[in-house]
Order: structure tokens, then C-alpha cells, then sequence
């Protein structure tokens, strides 16, 4: 598998947010090491993608949303099994933007998701009922964006299903590993494993891209 980047391939950046990131609302361990690693990617590509967690007060993944509920339980709702998180990512709030030292000034669209109020979206392409698309395949499409390389947090929810249903879209998707960090819930990690070594997608180090 050559990684020499060409204009076709995109550089997908999810949820490199303060909440996510050490001292948030829903910390991810070492969250914020992965930024200057980030950063070095994005100077060596020519199209980079934001996506944005984007949730309204009282969302549906909202552990506060649902009374005698806690953080990081499951809950069944309309579209499936949910869990449940912190309030997070609230619409303009400072937990809600981008990690300061995240510096991709050339970055081509910010994607936002999670904003409808009843139900949530990890994946960059589809809303968690798996049918509401958030608009990213077309527009990968219409400006002939075909390889895919994921980073950002997390890695066990966020940049996983971003991965699966890029994949299902008729986009190669690959995961920087070493750009990604994870949450690690109970096998969350695990299945991630399993899930994209199931559908073939494959995991790159960033020295394997900095260095082509």
C-alpha cells in the first residue's frame, strides 16, 4: 500500500475539541498530544477536513437528559442502544471549540455534528440511525476526494465510525494511529480493532506520511 499523498487524497480531522481534551467535560487520556502531530500532517496535505461535535442543551447523548441515569451507561432509544456521556460540546460554549493549538488554517470545511437535539452522530458521514447522511460523501465526491486518512479523538467511537461508513461510501479510508487517541469504555478499543480489521482498514503511523 503506497501512502504518497496525491490531490485526492484528504486529510479528516474529527473532534479535536477542548472538551475531549484534557481538563473537559469528557476528557480523553493525552487527547491534546496528538495535536502537534496533527499539525505536521496538515502542512503535508493538500486538503484538509474539520468535523465539529455540535450538541444543543439537552441532547439525547446526554446523561442529564435522562434523570436517575449516569455518565457511560446505555439507554435504548428510537435508532438503537445510545450511550450515554457528560454534557459535552455544548453549542458555543469554549468546551465546544477547537483545541487552541490546533492550527490548520487551510483546512477546506468544518463539518458539524450533533446538532439535532434527538439524536447523536459520531460518524462524520451518518447521523447514529445510520440513514441521516450529514452531507460529507457528496462533497468528497463532487470535488473528487477518494482516500480518506482519519485522525482525532476518538478513536474507539468518533473516528471509527467515520472510518465504517466512509468505507460503506465508496471511500479508502486509513487511520493514523499514532494521531488518534481513545476513550476506552469496557472492549471499546477492542471492537475497534476487530471492526476495522474486518473491513480492511488499514492503520498508518504518521512518520509513514511525513516522511513519503
Amino acid at each position: 500500500m503506497s501512502t504518497a499523498l496525491t490531490s485526492s487524497d484528504a486529510l479528516l480531522v474529527i473532534d479535536v475539541q477542548n472538551d475531549f481534551c484534557p481538563g473537559g467535560a469528557l476528557e480523553v487520556k493525552d487527547g491534546d498530544q496528538i495535536v502537534p502531530i496533527i499539525n505536521r500532517l496538515g502542512q503535508r496535505f493538500e486538503h484538509v477536513i474539520l468535523t465539529q461535535d455540535w450538541h444543543p442543551a439537552g441532547h439525547i447523548s446526554f446523561a442529564s437528559t435522562h434523570p436517575g441515569t449516569e455518565p457511560f451507561t446505555t439507554i435504548e432509544v428510537s435508532y438503537g442502544p445510545q450511550t450515554l456521556w457528560p454534557d459535552h460540546c455544548v453549542q458555543g460554549t469554549s468546551g465546544a471549540d477547537f483545541h487552541p493549538g490546533l492550527n490548520l488554517p487551510h483546512a477546506e470545511l468544518i463539518l458539524r455534528k450533533g446538532f439535532r437535539r434527538e439524536i447523536d452522530s459520531y460518524s462524520a458521514f451518518l447521523e447514529d440511525d445510520h440513514k441521516t447522511p450529514t452531507g460529507l460523501a457528496s462533497y468528497l465526491r463532487e470535488r473528487g476526494l477518494k482516500r480518506l486518512f482519519l485522525c482525532g479523538l476518538a478513536y474507539d467511537f468518533c473516528v471509527r465510525f467515520s472510518a465504517v461508513d466512509g468505507t460503506a461510501s465508496g471511500f479508502e479510508c486509513l487511520v493514523i494511529e499514532d494521531a488518534t487517541r481513545a476513550v476506552r469504555l469496557p472492549n471499546s478499543v477492542e471492537e475497534t480493532d476487530i471492526t476495522l480489521a474486518n473491513l480492511n482498514i488499514s492503520k498508518v503511523l504518521s512518520d509513514n506520511l511525513l516522511t513519503s
